[in-house]
């Protein structure tokens, strides 16, 4: 069942990456909202159902972006590579591929962006840390690099252009927490719509970042400077604590994945060039 109750609050709504695990989510939950929900990704994103669009675009392809903005009210950008993995595609697609969602979307007259970022730009702070929004950026890896680099450019934009843009540092959006790690990072499925919409929704939003998780009793991230977003997660890591402890009764606290938040992320690469 949908976390909120169905309204139409956009005439054309895109969502990227709609056949990533995140984007089939939110595919079901988003088409409420809309009068036409635009569907894009490289991958099969099977039959179009009642009010939806489907469009293949290459985001490093200037002109197919274009118009893949077209006559469009807001994007959910959930598009480009989303793991650790050589710079080559993280170029294309999360570096190119983002400049020309922001110049399709200014040419194009759209006025706000819910842009993907993740939690791995800040992963290299420690998992005895709490941070907010106005921390410095510690990426973890390239893909965290690239992340980055998008907050950064929607910064640009917005100061530029006024195309308003809430940053969604996304943490581990699964049906359940899998490890300790997740205890503090876990985003559930409601909670992930909850978070959308109220960044589609709030009435200013300029440039904000925001921390996607759940209401979980253990946190390193802080949302003060969201709060006029709205978001209120009502789902909590905290019922699957003494599961995930059984399976993982030890840490050890000399490993990086467990120093750090970026998690696993922190040991991947480098990647030889392609």
């Amino acid at each position: 069942m949908s976390a909120t109750s169905p309204s139409l609050l956009f005439g054309r709504l895109l969502l990227t990456g709609a056949a990533g695990g995140l984007g089939g989510v939110l595919r079901q939950r988003l088409k409420p909202h809309c009068a036409v929900l635009r569907l894009s990704d490289l991958a099969d994103l099977g039959e179009a159902a009642a009010g939806e669009e489907l469009v293949s675009a290459r985001l490093e392809d200037t002109d197919a972006v274009l118009a893949l903005l077209a006559g469009v009210d807001a994007v959910v950008h959930l598009g480009g590579v989303s793991t650790e993995q050589p710079w080559a595609p993280i170029l294309q697609a999360n570096i190119i591929g983002v400049y020309n969602l922001y110049e399709a979307a200014r040419k194009q007259g759209v006025k706000r962006v819910v842009f993907a970022s993740s939690n791995h730009v800040t992963g290299y702070y420690r998992q005895d840390e709490v941070i907010d929004a106005r921390n410095p950026v510690r990426p973890d890896g390239l893909y965290g690099v690239s992340k980055a680099f998008g907050e950064n450019l929607s910064r640009f934009y917005f100061d530029r252009y006024g195309i308003e843009t809430v940053c969604l540092r996304i943490g581990s959006c699964l049906p359940e927490p899998r490890d300790r790690r997740m205890l503090a990072t876990w985003l559930s499925h409601d909670d992930l719509e909850r978070l959308v919409v109220a960044c589609l929704t709030a009435p200013l939003a300029g440039h904000t970042v925001i921390f996607g998780m759940s209401d979980n009793t253990t946190s390193w991230w802080d949302n003060r400077y969201a709060a006029h977003i709205g978001y209120r997660p009502q789902d909590s890591s905290e019922p699957f604590r003494a599961a995930v402890q059984t399976r993982q009764p030890q840490a050890d606290t000399t490993d990086p994945v467990v120093v750090y938040q970026g998690g696993g992320f922190v040991r991947l690469g480098p990647f030889d060039p392609v």
